[in-house]
């Protein structure tokens, strides 16, 4: 028996890693639908009719969607966050969810640093200067002996702050779920993060308390000048409320390779100089992707296949699927 398989996340698609092939040597019969943005809703559930198992990149699953899935009993997010999936509905109609926590750490860890040093010594607008025959140097600041302030200490949180005291950085922590004592870091309240850091980087899920974490009465209470970065959620900051601060001079600069629309096309932020622009590129190193496509791998073949799997999100949901098919 062949279980149909949709994926719609883009680099499992397009890289030819072994996770195909281990797809195939599980009786799985794989459909690759990359979109070129992340799928709505809508679009969605116009295809999932008839399959066993998905894939999923950043698509919006809701109960929409779940409504069509006649035959599904997985869904595999290529990634970390499940907040674009209705988890609640799958569980009650006996289908798994399952993430790859872990697998992108260090890629976004890495790019978060890479984008505080961009910030912090101008290096995309320098480049455009230079290339542009405009030779003014800009005058940066170093990161050594300033505070970076993490909102969020999981995974990713913690190799930037691993990464930051190696750099001489003072790394203050706000995260209410974590008792993580890292060596080098200062678990303090979000106030105090906030009037303290040079540097506030987002590292947190989005929730019914995270959403717009960031917004005009948080920015209020940032030192004057500081910086913000934000790898984890558009969701996260009010966009709106950041292009006020940056284009006051509150902020001196912010990056962000996640927004509330994704490509953010005409959003007033892009048209800052302060402000960087990334494409929710964090999690896609080359060695990420591999780990990232073969566990989505793993974890849909083991449900398919009636196999343990650590990564199931709602395991309630593996108990209604063995009653409903007793």
């Amino acid at each position: 028996m062949a279980f149909r398989v949709l994926v719609t996340a883009r680099s499992f698609c397009n890289d030819a890693g072994p996770h195909h092939e281990f797809l195939r040597h599980n009786a799985c019969d794989v459909t690759l639908h990359p979109p070129k943005n992340p799928m709505s809703a809508e679009e969605l559930a116009e295809l999932v009719a008839g399959y066993d198992g998905l894939i999923l990149g950043l698509d919006h699953c809701d109960a929409s969607v779940l409504a069509r899935a006649d035959r599904l009993r997985v869904i595999s997010r290529y990634g970390t966050g499940v907040d674009r999936v209705d988890v609640e509905t799958a569980t009650r109609r006996g289908i798994a969810v399952t993430s790859t926590p872990g697998v992108n750490r260090t890629a976004v860890a890495e790019l978060t640093i890479g984008l505080i040093f961009s910030l912090a010594r101008s290096i995309p607008q320098v480049v455009i200067n230079t290339r542009n025959a405009v030779w003014e140097r800009a005058r940066g600041w170093e990161l050594h002996g300033k505070t970076l302030g993490l909102i969020g200490f999981g995974a990713i949180g913690r190799e930037v702050a691993v990464r930051a005291a190696a750099l001489g950085m003072r790394v203050e922590v706000y995260d209410p779920y974590s008792t993580l004592d890292l060596p080098g870091t200062h678990q303090v309240d979000l106030d105090s993060l906030l009037h303290n850091a040079h540097v506030v980087s987002l590292h947190c899920a989005v929730t019914p308390e995270t959403e717009r974490i960031i917004n005009a009465e948080r920015i209020a209470k940032m030192r004057d000048g500081a910086y913000l970065v934000n790898t984890a959620r558009g969701e996260l900051v009010d966009e709106d409320d950041l292009y006020a601060a940056l284009t006051s001079g509150k902020l001196a600069g912010a990056a962000a390779d996640v927004f509330w629309n994704e490509p953010p096309a005409g959003s007033p932020l892009l048209t800052l100089n302060n402000f960087l622009a990334t494409l929710h590129m964090g999690g896609t190193s080359r060695e990420s992707v591999e780990r990232m496509a073969m566990l989505s791998a793993e974890n849909l073949v083991a449900v398919l296949h009636n196999r343990p799997c650590q990564y199931v999100l709602n395991p309630a949901a593996l108990d209604i699927r063995t009653r409903n098919d007793g």
